[in-house]
This record gives structure tokens, C-alpha cells and sequence, in this order.
């Protein structure tokens, strides 16, 4: 009992009289005073505003706690009724007292009248305790003039008194291990990684991973996060984390190690919550923003504030949460940078550097759309929680004894699900409150049972903080409701009048609601609650809907969704139902049952018919076609269900190919991803591409058995993520194709993947793409090739690779017996492996064998294609080559394309081509050949029996060579064998394997150049086809290698289109149907410039087989019981003048053998054509003449007619239409016949009549005279009747389509018995 004097201070004070009995306020002075940090905790937690160590309190604990009871009364009706509940709660307060306490001012009877406003109880404006500061507003006035010492001394006072009041803030919040969800722990930082250029100069691996060993009060790296290259403009990091990962811890832990002097690079902090600047509604200006929301300088906040102004690059200004802003901010703004405005209008001004330039900014978010204000050179920042030593130095900061630290570890490690949880900083804190109060008294891997779970975890935990033996399930249900509502209208905040005062008490008492003061504008100040963090809140949500009777199955379905991560651009901002699905999920596993059973007060038929709507419900989302953050989504839900049958359908729903494309991913993602596809028969590839990844995510798929192809492309993916990469490779005894791509990995990286992938002998593609490794990491991948039996493809393409590393690559796939192709061109490097069944087997089954005889066999059998293409390779590069490719394999191809050979360097590869067994090509194009090297290279092969193709354009910068594949050795001889020994000796030289082409197109060749040519050619003893097309030779030229052809031996084709050439040069060309015996084709097209010379490939190896001193041995060899084959000259688009013609026809007279010639022209005139038939008695060797698409005058049937008489030889002329005249002779073997004369189409008529029968009398046999489709009629018919006993027809007569009437026929048929020799006169 207390003395007299304070009873009688306690009855004279205010309190005393509104509480109406003495003896009850007595008792309620006694027992508060016997536990005064309890009291001070509750007066704390109602009113935040207040500072408790100020100087005005009494110095005895009595008056002290009737002090601490008249502020509690003040503030209210609602906060007094709440405080009783909380002293009836959690205090062990005897029956009878608790019954007057709440039937007194439990329930608001005689509670007097609540304070106006504007009277002296009403709360202190004030944001921080213990800094008094008048009410009137800042910035609504002008600044006065202050002389600079006077602000600098106001400035001073201003920065001394933020420092002070950060300081009380975070006073005294390191309580003991296990004390409930309100009260904060030991700091671990987590794990921060930078995501943009904007890195600072001092971190190379991107990640900032702190010393999780480091004691509490040590700089774990976190000033990184202000060590950006910007030096002028805003400075903006935007830290984006998902819920739980502690982006709101490391903003209030930043502004305690400031408040301590640790961040000592900024005068100034200030720390805003969106979630609390949400509730303003109207328009501030930044000095409201700062002084009346913020802290209010003493005295001249202009002064102040232009002080600020001029320091802003000693200010830091954090905004947590801007995931949680309600309104949109526009990227674009109208109104001037000083005119008041929203707080995220502020806030992007800030970012831009309208207010405040200089300053420092930093914004806290969940992952997702972020608003259109941020600039685009923001840093951003993804914090990814907990790895193993954070977790286990979060467990050893938790638990004070090292017996409870060891056994909780313990726990963590043999429970690999509860291990993964702990990834999330606020999972780990509950587990660490679950394991505190079941470890004592309980056998070791109990937590498997009790904590499987995300949502048994929070069941558990408010089983633990529930007093034991009794569950509070009004009070649960209470706090489930208030939660829902609030996630339903999206606050996060509530008021007092929100929540009813039990449940109120009740979320104190458990530490599951915090308090704090919020702002409502400027003045406006009024105490705020929330759930310590808002998955807690979407827990109690998700207890609601399951145990309320209220809510239904279809409601309840309702709420089981997947959100996906890619916010919609209609979305001011990400809603606040992370959790919920995942915590209805979990209820509905069977061992919730027994909880939702005792919190709903029903069976559990009732409650598992609730579950089975939920597990019915997430059944329904597998059978769809779901994006990859849905996936993920659900495959959390399935996993907190521990429905077996629900996992394996989701598992064996989802598709072969699942790509994961642009969204974040963590630890805890992969591992449900992970669970999930345990239960799946089938393969399944996995692709991330351009997600952001915890460094430490692989590490989820470890054990993964169903994966086969995996792959990963993101700059944010580095060292770290490669070692925990190399961690689970070993484990995923399916996987046959790995793709890391796009990474940041180092040398660091790649020696961890290296001793990974050699225990991953199923491996069969590996792709290290786009990683820009240097030559020292290029070549320690390569070491792999031969560890791995299966190994089809490697690929390292965009790395950066010297000369030296990539002729060290070049001799492992010479010496590597497994390697088929190496391509390196520009960015391209790839291996292609295929390795033969029995080296697979040899390597599989002991190393050692590598070296062997058999191995050395198979390495001689295999053929390898090497591409080095642009690798700016020189000549001391290609000896090397040259000296490793020696000692190889047969080689498929050799492509040195785009290098800086030169002509020394191709002439050295030209060389060793007949020792390197290149069965392909050989390409040497863009390397600088010049005409010289051309000649060189020419030389170097001609002599190579297995050249198939010689290419060279200098225009175009061609040179390829190709090779025809060399028989085996014993078959070469099993032939050889066959022949005969008189062939065997006649044959001094081996035999070509194929007919080589040499083409040297477009390589600007003039006559000068032939001789050096020729003499190139002349050593090859098998040139087959020539081509020189595109070059410049000219008459002169065609005259000189008319000349020099007989010493190039039997071709079967010279191309020499387009060079310039004349007539003249035909006619040069054409002597040498005299001296080639293998020339049997000359055709010429003067308008397209097409010459070409042709043989026939079926005689060349017959004209080959032995040297032709001349051509008369050629001849008779021809006439060698073989049919002569004749020769044909064809003359196309060329002016046909009679001298051309007397030339032609003068240089055809040599011509042997038989001869075909076809002349084109578009108008051949009469002389022309009288001159070419003057000539024609003088070939005798000619067979055929064409006259083809040419335009010949109406005289011409005349000319052609006289023919017959001329030259005796002709045997048909065939003349159609005045634009197509055949010739056709006999041979000189062959017996005189009958002629045959066939002039149709040609316009004749009645005057050609005569002249035509006469010269046709001079033929001695006409056997057929065909003068269809001309214009006769009946005077022409009536003169040839005339005519007709004069014309020597011994056959045919066809008179048909010349428009000769009945009469006329009669005629005919009357004049018939006078010509006996006609035998048949046809008239159409």
C-alpha cells in the first residue's frame, strides 16, 4: 500500500477524481509501480510522441507512474480503454481488481468528456520525442536576412538536434533473445547487390556482402550504397527487396548508425515512410516536408533550410516503401519546382534535382513497376536476405547461450526447408521465435514436424506467444478481421477508432502491432498502428477467411489468386496480397486442421471442407497456361498445401520448355520451383533469361533430378552466382545441356565451374556465351573437353581471346582426340564434340587411356574443321598452325577468312596443303593477296593431286581452295594392283582423284601477266578447268593465250567472259580448234562478253593418257576406232560484216574434224550473207550452219537457193520466216543424195516465182521442196506450173496456206502427169 502523503497526492491530483474510488486508483498506482519498464513500454507504445526521459518527470517512481497514468488518460477515451485491457492481459492482476478495472473503464462507462481541441491535453505536435517546437507553419513566409554566423549557428543547433532526437528514437531497442515481433534484434546486414553501371569504383563483384561475422556496431560496406560515379547531378538509389528481405530495417538501421556518427559524410538525415506520407492529403512544400512532418528547427527555419540548400551534398533523404504510394506520379510536370505539391511529387524532385540539388536520395521498394519519376541513371540496388552465414549469425545474435545456439543451428541445418525459409530476414526471425520456446524439452528434428511451412511457422509462433494452454480465439479472429478489412481497402495503417480495444490489447500484449506517430499535415499529429510487418498482416487475413464462419467456400476461392510480377501499367502501384494465397495454401494443409478446428470453435469436417475448396481452387490454376512469375507463384502455394497428389499434378502440368523471362527471383523462388519438380516424371528445361537472381540461387536445384536443360542470361549474375552454380551441377545427375550467358563472371567464377563440371559427365552441350572471359578462364573451360564423354557442343563465343590463347585453343582441338570443329569468327568460339562410342567408353572407364595406341588410331580417323575467321592472325601465326595441324587429323576445313596472311602467309598455307589431308576447303579470302601471291599460291598447288577447285577474285576478295577427300592408302594399292603392267608403265605420274577448276576471276589479269601465269599452270599435270573471267586481257590477251594454251595440256573448259575482246580476239581464239585437240566448243556473245571454250569430258582422260607431240597424231588418234566428234563454233550478238565473215570463215578452213558453226546477228544483209556462202565450198569439214535470230531481206530465199548449185555438199536448206536459215552438209565419205528445200514463211509470191525455179534447175535432185505459208495464190501457183517441168522434184511438193483457190487446185492436179518425178503435191 502506498504511504499517506502519496495517497493523499494521488487523491488531490486530477486523475484521482476521475477515477471516482479511491481504493481502486490506489491499487492500480501499486501494482503498475511494482513493474515500471512494463508501464513504460505500454506508454510508449500508445504514445510515441512522448518522451519518457525528459526532465520534468518525478524523481519518485510513485508520482513517475501517476505522471505516466494522467498522459495515458489525456490522449483518450479509446487509448485509456485499450491500456486497461493491456494491464488485465498481461499483468497478473487479481480477479476482483481485474473485474472493477474493466467494469469501471473497460467498457467507457464514467469516462469523462474527451479534451477539445486546441486545449492544453491535447498531444504535442511534435514528431520526435522530446523536441518541443511551436505550431506555426514554415514556408509560408519570406525568409528574413540573416547575416551568414547566425545561420551557420542556427544551421549548427538544427543538425545537433536531428542527431538527438535519431538518437532517443533508436535508444534502447537491443532487448534479450526471444522477446516478441515488436521488438527489434541485433542488425545482420543482408545481402546487397549492385544491378546498374552506376557501381561504385571500389566493389568489383557487384554484390556487397558485408562480414557476417562482424560484431553489432561495425560498418559492414553499407556506405557503398553512396559511393555512385554520379558527381553532379541527383544522386538516386533505388534498393528493391521483396517482402520480408528487411528494406524498412536497413532504412532505420542507416539512420541509427548515422545518429551515431558512422555515415559521417552527411550533416543531415531525414527518414520518410510512404506508407505514413500517404495520409496527407493536401499540398506541401519542401520545408513543410522537412520541419513540420519532419523535426522543426528551435528558431529560423529559413535560415535553416538555406543552409541545407547550400550543403545539399552533405543531405540524405530516405523514403521507404515506394511500392506503397497511392497516386501515380507523372514523368512530366508543368507546375515550378517551389510550388507546394504531393509528397511523391516532392519526392521526384528531388530525384531530378529541381529541389535540393546535390542531395542524396534514397528510395526503398518491393520489385516491380516503378513510378515514371525515378531518372533513368538511378542505381538500383536488390537486396537478396540471408545466405548460410547470415542465417547461422542471425541464430547465434538470437540466442544468448552457445547450448541453444549450437542445438538451434542444428535444427536449421537437418531441416533444409526450415534452412531455405530463413533466406527471408522476417521468416528467419520467426523461426529463431518458434525454435527459442520448442527447443527446451524437445528431441532433436522436431522442427521437421512442427515448422515444415512459411504458414506453420506463423502458426506456430502465435501458439508460442499465446499464453500456454489457452488459444485466444476471439481475440485471433478479432485481429484476422481488422487485418482483411485493411488489406481490402488497402491500408496498412490504422487509428485507433479502428480497432477494438481488446483486440487491440491483444496485438500489444503478443508484440504483434506497433505504434508510432503519424502526420496528417502540418500541425496535425495523431498516434498510428500497424502490424509489425505485412505479411503478419496477410496471416491474420488468411486466418480470418479460413476459421470465420462468415466467409464461404466461393468467397474464400475468391482470394486464392496468382499475382503476377509484372505490374501492369494501368497500376498506380503493387497491391498488398503478396502472401495472402500462399497463407491460405498453407492452412489448407491436414496439420492446420486441428488449429483452424480450435480457432473456428467447429469440426474438422467443417474445416477441411474449407481446405479442400482451396486445394480444388489451386488445381484449377495448374491446369492452366501460367506465365513464370504465376508459376512460381504456385508452386509456393502447392508447397505450403503438403498435398503430395496436388504437387505431382501441378509438376506434370507444367510444360517441357519453361522460360522465366524479366522478373526477380530469389532463393526461396527456386527451391519451391525446386520441391515442386521433384514430384514430376518427365524432363523439363529451364531458361533465365534477364531475371534478376539471388547470387546464391543455384543452390536451390541442387538434387534436381528432373532438370535436362538449364540456362541463365543476366549481367547480374556473377562469382558468387557461378559458385553456388558449381555447388549444385554435380547434383543434377539429368542435366544435359548448361547455358550461363550474359554474366559477369571472372576468373574466380569459372575455376569454381571448372572443378564442377568435370563430376557432370552426362553433360552434352555446355554454353558459356557473352561472359567476356579473358584468355586465362577461355582456356581453363577448354581443360574440360576431354573429362567430358557426352560432350557434344562448347561454346565461349564474345570472350575476349589474344593470338597466342587462341593457337593454344587450335592445338587442344588438334590434340584433343574428341573434338570435330573448331569455329572462332569475330565473337564466335565454339567447339563441336562428337566423340565415337568407344573413346566415350575408354574415357568413361579410365583416363589414363587417353594416350594410348587406340586412341592414337581413332585420333588419326577422326576429321576436325577449324574455322579462324577474322582473328587477325599473321604470318608467325600460320607457321605455328601450320606445325600443329601437321601432326593432326585429316581435316574436313580450314577457313582463315578475314586475317592479315598476306601473300607470304597464303603462300605458306597453299604449300603444306598437300600435308595437311584437307578433305574439304581451304579458305584464305580477306587476307591481302595480292596479283603477285596469286601466281605464288597457284604455283604452290598445282602439283597437289587431291585439288579440286582453286578460286580466286581479287575484287572480291576471294581465295578458296577445295580438295577432294583422299582415298585410304590400301585401296589406293588393291588398285593399283589391278592394272595391268603395260598401263602401269605408261602411266609415269599418279593419277588426279578429281578434274580441278582454276578460277581467277576478276583479278584485274592483263596480257603481261599470262606468261607468269601460264608457267604457274604449267606444273600441274591435271588442269581440268580455267577460268578467267573479269579480268582484263583484251585481243592482246586472247591472242597471246591462244598461244600458250598447248602448254597447259588436255582442259575441259577456258572461260574468258568478260574481258574486253573483240572479233578480232575470236578469230585468234578460234585458230585454236587447229591446235587444241581438246577444243571442241566455241561460244562467243559479244553484248554479254561470254567466251567460252569447251571440250568434252567423256575423251579427256583418253587425250591425257599420253603426250600429243602434234596435232596430226591427235587426228588420227580421234579417228581411232572412235566416231569423229564434232566441233562447234557459235557466234552470238555480233555484227555480221562481209570482211568479219571472210576472216572467219578463212580461219574455220583449218578447222579439223568434223564441224557445226551458229552465227546470231539482229540484221545479217545480202552481201553479208552472199560472202558466207561464197566461202562455204571451202570448209570442208562443215556439217551444220545455223543462222539464228537474225533479220534476212526478202532476197535471201534466192541467194540460199543458189546454194545447191554452188556447193554441191548441202544437202537441206531450211529457211523460216526470213529469221531462222539451217545448213545442213554431207560429209565427204558420204554418197551424193537428194537435196531437200524448205523456204516457208518467207513472203514469196508471184515474182519470186521464176527466179527461184531456175535456180533451183541447177540442183540435180530435189527431193522435197516445201514452200508453205508464203503469199503465191493463184498467179504465183498458175507460174510455177509454168515453171515446174523445169525443177529436177523427185519427191514432195507443199504448197499449203498460200491462198490459192479450188480452181486454181484443179489446175495443179491437171499439170501433175506432165512432171512424172513429183510423187506427192500437198495443197491446205
Amino acid at each position: 500500500m502506498m504511504n499517506q502523503e502519496a495517497r493523499a497526492g494521488l487523491l488531490m491530483d486530477p486523475i484521482s477524481l476521475q477515477l471516482g474510488t479511491e481504493n481502486l486508483c490506489g491499487y492500480l498506482v501499486s501494482l503498475l509501480s511494482k513493474d515500471p519498464e512494463w508501464l513504460s513500454a505500454k506508454v510508449k507504445f500508445f504514445l510515441p510522441n512522448v518522451d519518457l526521459g525528459s526532465g520534468d518527470q518525478s524523481p519518485d517512481p510513485t508520482q513517475r507512474v501517476i505522471q505516466q497514468l494522467n498522459k495515458l488518460h489525456t490522449q483518450g477515451q479509446t487509448t485509456w480503454q485499450e491500456f486497461i485491457h493491456c494491464v488485465c492481459m498481461e499483468l497478473d492482476v487479481p480477479l476482483e481488481l481485474e473485474v472493477l478495472l474493466l467494469s469501471t473503464w473497460g467498457h467507457g462507462d464514467g469516462f469523462p468528456r474527451q479534451p477539445e481541441v486546441g486545449e492544453e491535453s491535447q498531444p504535442d505536435s511534435q514528431l520526435h520525442p522530446g523536441l518541443k517546437r511551436p505550431h506555426q507553419s514554415c514556408g509560408s513566409s519570406p525568409r528574413p536576412k540573416q547575416c551568414k554566423k547566425q545561420q551557420q549557428e542556427l544551421a549548427k543547433r538544427y543538425l545537433q538536434l536531428l542527431r538527438t532526437s535519431a538518437q532517443q528514437r533508436y535508444a534502447d531497442r537491443t532487448p534479450g533473445p526471444g522477446q516478441p515481433l515488436a521488438f527489434p534484434q541485433a542488425y545482420i546486414p543482408p545481402i546487397l547487390q549492385w544491378s546498374r553501371a552506376s557501381a561504385p569504383f571500389d566493389t568489383q563483384e557487384g554484390a556487397i556482402t558485408g562480414d557476417p561475422k562482424a560484431e553489432d556496431g561495425t560498418d559492414v560496406n553499407i556506405r557503398d550504397l553512396f559511393n555512385t560515379k554520379a558527381n553532379r547531378g541527383p544522386r538516386v538509389t533505388v534498393l528493391l527487396g521483396k517482402a520480408g528481405m528487411g528494406k524498412t530495417t536497413l532504412a532505420h538501421w542507416l539512420c541509427q548508425k548515422w545518429a551515431d556518427g558512422q555515415l559521417d559524410r552527411f550533416q543531415a538525415l531525414f527518414l520518410f515512410e510512404f506508407r505514413q506520407l500517404n495520409l496527407i492529403t493536401g499540398f506541401l512544400t519542401l520545408p513543410q516536408l522537412l520541419f513540420d512532418l519532419y523535426l522543426r528547427p528551435e528558431a529560423g527555419p529559413e535560415a535553416v533550410f538555406q543552409y541545407l540548400e547550400e550543403n545539399a551534398n552533405g543531405i540524405l533523404l530516405i523514403f521507404d516503401g515506394l511500392d506503397e504510394v497511392f497516386h501515380p506520379c507523372s514523368s512530366k510536370e508543368t507546375a515550378g519546382p517551389e510550388d507546394p505539391a504531393s509528397a511523391l511529387t516532392l519526392f521526384s524532385r528531388l530525384c531530378r534535382g529541381t529541389l535540393l540539388p546535390g542531395c542524396w536520395v534514397m528510395a526503398t521498394s518491393r520489385p516491380g513497376k516503378l513510378p515514371a519519376c525515378l531518372p533513368t541513371e538511378a542505381a538500383t540496388v536488390h537486396m537478396w536476405g540471408f545466405d548460410g552465414p547470415r542465417v547461422e549469425e542471425y541464430v547465434s545474435r538470437f540466442f544468448s547461450d552457445q547450448p541453444s545456439q549450437e542445438a538451434a543451428v542444428a535444427e536449421l541445418r537437418t531441416n533444409r526447408r526450415l534452412w531455405s525459409m530463413c533466406a527471408v530476414p522476417a521468416l528467419c526471425r520467426v523461426a529463431c521465435l518458434c525454435l527459442y520456446r520448442l527447443l527446451p524439452g524437445s528431441s532433436p528434428g522436431q522442427s521437421a514436424a512442427l515448422l515444415p511451412t512459411m504458414t506453420q511457422n506463423y502458426v506456430q509462433m502465435v501458439l508460442t506467444l499465446s499464453p500456454r494452454g489457452f488459444l485466444p480465439a476471439e481475440s485471433l479472429l478479432g485481429l484476422g478481421e481488422v487485418a482483411l478489412r485493411g488489406l481490402e481497402t488497402g491500408k496498412v495503417i490504422f487509428s485507433a477508432g479502428d480497432i477494438p480495444p481488446p483486440v487491440m490489447a491483444f496485438g500489444a500484449a503478443l508484440g504483434l502491432m506497433t505504434s508510432f506517430c503519424v502526420c496528417t499535415g502540418p500541425g496535425h499529429q495523431e498516434t498510428g498502428y500497424a502490424f509489425t510487418h505485412l505479411s503478419l498482416q496477410e496471416f491474420f487475413a488468411a486466418l480470418h477467411l479460413m476459421a470465420s464462419p462468415q466467409v464461404d467456400k466461393d468467397t474464400l476461392s475468391q482470394h486464392v489468386t496468382l499475382t503476377s510480377r509484372w505490374v501492369q501499367r494501368t497500376k498506380a502501384r503493387l497491391g498488398l496480397l503478396d502472401h495472402l494465397p500462399t497463407f491460405l495454401a498453407g492452412l489448407a494443409s491436414c496439420a492446420c486442421r486441428p488449429f483452424l478446428s480450435l480457432l473456428a470453435q467447429q469440426d474438422e469436417a467443417w474445416v477441411g471442407t474449407k481446405q479442400a475448396a482451396v486445394v480444388q481452387a489451386l488445381r484449377k490454376l495448374a491446369t492452366r497456361r501460367l506465365t513464370g512469375p504465376k508459376v512460381v507463384e504456385l508452386c509456393h502455394c502447392v508447397g505450403e498445401t503438403q498435398a503430395p497428389e496436388l504437387a505431382g499434378f501441378t509438376a506434370q502440368s507444367l510444360p517441357h520448355q519453361m522460360p522465366f523471362h524479366n522478373f526477380l527471383l530469389t532463393y526461396a523462388d527456386l527451391a519451391a520451383l525446386t520441391n515442386i519438380l521433384g514430384h514430376r516424371d518427365a524432363p523439363i528445361h529451364l531458361d533465365f533469361e534477364g531475371c534478376p537472381l539471388e547470387p546464391r540461387c543455384p543452390e536451390a536445384l541442387a538434387g534436381c533430378g528432373q532438370v535436362e536443360n538449364l540456362s541463365f542470361k543476366s549481367r547480374k549474375c556473377g562469382d558468387a552466382f557461378a559458385e553456388a552454380l558449381s555447388r549444385s551441377l554435380p547434383t543434377m545427375g539429368s542435366l544435359k545441356k548448361l547455358g550461363l550467358a550474359g554474366s559477369k563472371i571472372t576468373a574466380q567464377g569459372i575455376s569454381h565451374l571448372v572443378q564442377a563440371l568435370p563430376l557432370c559427365p552426362q553433360l552434352e552441350e555446355i554454353s558459356f556465351r557473352d561472359n567476356q572471359l579473358k584468355d586465362w578462364e577461355v582456356l581453363n573451360v577448354v581443360e574440360v573437353l576431354p573429362c567430358l564423354p557426352r560432350l557434344r557442343k562448347l561454346e565461349l563465343s564474345l570472350s575476349n581471346v589474344s593470338a597466342s590463347t587462341l593457337l593454344s585453343l587450335t592445338n587442344v582441338a588438334v590434340t584433343c582426340p574428341t573434338v570435330r570443329m573448331l569455329q572462332v569468327r569475330k565473337a564466335d568460339l565454339i567447339f563441336l564434340v562428337s566423340p565415337p562410342t568407344e573413346t566415350a567408353t575408354e574415357l568413361q572407364g579410365d583416363p589414363d587411356l587417353q594416350g594410348n595406341a587406340n586412341q592414337r588410331k581413332e585420333a588419326q580417323r577422326r576429321s576436325l574443321a577449324l574455322r579462324l575467321q577474322k582473328c587477325q592472325l599473321g604470318v608467325r601465326d600460320v607457321e605455328v598452325l601450320i606445325a600443329q595441324l601437321r601432326e593432326g587429323p585429316h581435316l574436313d576445313e580450314v577457313d582463315l577468312s578475314g586475317n592479315r596472311l598476306e601473300d607470304e602467309g597464303c603462300q605458306l598455307m597453299a604449300e603444306a596443303a598437300p600435308q595437311l589431308h584437307i578433305a574439304g576447303k581451304l579458305d584464305l579470302s580477306s587476307n591481302g593477296l595480292s596479283l603477285a601471291g596469286v601466281c605464288r599460291v597457284l604455283s604452290a598447288v598445282s602439283t597437289c593431286r587431291t585439288l579440286a577447285e582453286f578460286h580466286v577474285s581479287l575484287l572480291h576478295k576471294t581465295v578458296v581452295l577445295k580438295f577432294a577427300p583422299e582415298p585410304e592408302e590400301q585401296e589406293v594399292t588393291q588398285k593399283r594392283a589391278a592394272f595391268p603392267d603395260s598401263l602401269t608403265f605408261q602411266t609415269p605420274y599418279d593419277p588426279p582423284l578429281c578434274a580441278p577448276r582454276i578460277r581467277l576471276t576478276h583479278c584485274a589479269l592483263q596480257a603481261q601477266h599470262l606468261e607468269h601465269l601460264c608457267k604457274a599452270l604449267g606444273g600441274s599435270c591435271c588442269l581440268c578447268h580455267l577460268d578467267l573471267s573479269g579480268n582484263a586481257l583484251g585481243d592482246k590477251g586472247a591472242a597471246l593465250l591462244a598461244q600458250l594454251l598447248p602448254g597447259l595440256g588436255a582442259l575441259q573448259s577456258l572461260n574468258l567472259s568478260e574481258n574486253g575482246l573483240s572479233l578480232d580476239a575470236v578469230f585468234s581464239l578460234t585458230q585454236c580448234f587447229s591446235t587444241l585437240p581438246w577444243l571442241l566448243h566455241l561460244d562467243f556473245r559479244s553484248e554479254s562478253q561470254r567466251v567460252i571454250l569447251r571440250g568434252d569430258g567423256r575423251d579427256r582422260d583418253l587425250l591425257a593418257a599420253g603426250s600429243l607431240p602434234g596435232f596430226q597424231a591427235g587426228v588420227q588418234f580421234l579417228g581411232f576406232g572412235q566416231r569423229l566428234i564434232s566441233r562447234s563454233f557459235c557466234l552470238r550478238e555480233c555484227q555480221l560484216e562481209p570482211l568479219s565473215l571472210s576472216r572467219l570463215c578463212e580461219t574455220l578452213e583449218k578447222c579439223p574434224g568434223p564441224l557445226e558453226v551458229k552465227l546470231s546477228c539482229n540484221v545479217l544483209s545480202d552481201q553479208s550473207l552472199e560472202t558466207l556462202l561464197h566461202h562455204l565450198p571451202r570448209l570442208p569439214e562443215l556439217r551444220l550452219l545455223q543462222l539464228t535470230q537474225m533479220e534476212l531481206s526478202p532476197r535471201s530465199p534466192l541467194l540460199l537457193a543458189d546454194i545447191f548449185s554452188l556447193c554441191p555438199r548441202v544437202q537441206k536448206v531450211d529457211l523460216r520466216s526470213l529469221h531462222h536459215a539451217t545448213l545442213h552438209f554431207r560429209s565427204s565419205e558420204e554418197q551424193e543424195g537428194g537435196c531437200c528445200g524448205r523456204f516457208t514463211g518467207c513472203g514469196l509470191s508471184q515474182e519470186h516465182v521464176e527466179p527461184l525455179c531456175w535456180l533451183l534447175s541447177k540442183c540435180e535432185d530435189l527431193s522435197q521442196l516445201d514452200l508453205s505459208a508464203n503469199l503465191l495464190g493463184d498467179a504465183g501457183l498458175r507460174c510455177l506450173l509454168e515453171c515446174l517441168p523445169q525443177v529436177p522434184i523427185s519427191g514432195s511438193l507443199d504448197l499449203s496456206h498460200n491462198g490459192i483457190s479450188q480452181e486454181s487446185v484443179l489446175c495443179l492436179v491437171e499439170t501433175l502427169p506432165s512432171c512424172p518425178r513429183v510423187r506427192e503435191a500437198s495443197v491446205k
